[in-house]
């Protein structure tokens, strides 16, 4: 039984580095290693995907800017000076959830539950864009309970690399109900520098929000996340687009360095604000139904504007 993992958008623009309009874009390639395959854009590495048996899930690990800069957090697979060991669950960006059929994929740091690499099923270099698609398996204890389609799409723009993330969960041969809990769902932890708490990051979002306070638990068509690094501006966004399942998802932003959307968490993030009338999602699939899920990671260099988000946002839901 499996997971077909296509990856697809995680955009990272950059307001200064990658190629000018009048260069020919970067050719983005895949090296396959050990339990890994190294992305690589204009021969330098972007991200890789680890998949590792002993990892209770793929990830992406790391994520660096055009002038390579790591965004997110070393630990557990590099020890950073002066940087946090907590959550060991947060790795790299990932994309799993609690209450799975009352199975926790998203705190365990053991399997199972496990999320488990199957195959690649396409890998795609090109000039300017690369694709890359896998399968994928979510297995509890007593066997699979959800088959995964993700395709994540590389691509390099003047000044920016991209990645567009499509995700598809099936049912397996059981109905799977998914709890209203905030532990979840596609996620970065980020590098120390870039924490609300104690470093220089400041979030912002569509919806006005201005740190992670006004932006836990609301729905927010996307988020960002700016920090300061070498004197350079840097930062992260996540974008959510339609149709992905409760669009536009809920936020559990935090500021010690958890950057994450989850559109599930529905009951939870509402009591959490204290709504009037707080509501259950309650996602069920029955056998053979899906869920969609589509998220767009962006990662820049220089400030942006929430006007320059909005008109990225826009591009990107034509």
């Amino acid at each position: 039984m499996y997971a077909v993992l296509c990856l697809g958008a995680v955009v990272l623009a950059a307001a200064c580095g990658g190629a000018t309009a009048a260069d020919s874009p970067a050719k983005v390639s895949f090296v396959e290693g050990d339990k890994k395959i190294d992305v690589m854009i204009g021969g330098k590495l972007f991200t890789s995907y680890m998949f590792d048996e002993k990892l209770t899930k793929p990830v992406l690990y790391p994520l660096v800017t055009p002038s390579g800069v790591k965004v997110n957090r070393g630990f557990p697979f590099e020890k950073v000076q002066g940087e946090t060991t907590d959550h060991p669950h947060h790795i790299g960006i990932f994309f799993t959830y609690d209450e799975v059929n009352g199975e926790g994929f998203w705190n365990n740091t053991t399997s199972p539950p496990q999320i488990q690499h199957v195959k690649v099923t396409k890998m795609l270099p090109g000039d300017g864009k690369g694709e890359l698609c896998t399968v994928m398996n979510w297995a509890g204890k007593n066997g699979v309970l959800l088959e995964e389609k993700r395709t994540m799409v590389f691509s390099v723009q003047p000044g920016q690399y991209e990645i567009d993330f499509s995700i598809d969960l099936t049912a397996k041969d059981r109905k799977v109900e998914f709890g209203d809990t905030k532990e979840g769902m596609f996620a970065i932890r980020t590098a120390q520098w870039l924490r609300e708490k104690d470093g220089t990051g400041r979030y912002f979002s569509s919806e006005g929000g201005k740190k992670s306070g006004d932006i836990w638990g609301t729905r927010a068509r996307w988020v960002a996340l700016e920090g300061e690094k070498d004197g350079k501006t840097l930062g992260i966004a996540i974008l959510n687009h339609a149709p992905s399942t409760n669009y536009p998802t809920f936020w559990h932003a935090r500021d010690y360095g958890l950057f994450a959307a989850n559109p599930l968490g529905q009951l939870a993030f509402e009591k959490g604000r204290k709504a009037a009338n707080p509501t259950a999602l309650a996602l069920t699939l029955e056998p053979g139904q899906s869920a969609h899920f589509n998220f767009h990671v962006v990662i820049y260099e220089g400030p942006r504007s929430a006007e320059q988000l909005e008109l990225l946002f826009a591009k990107r839901s034509k």
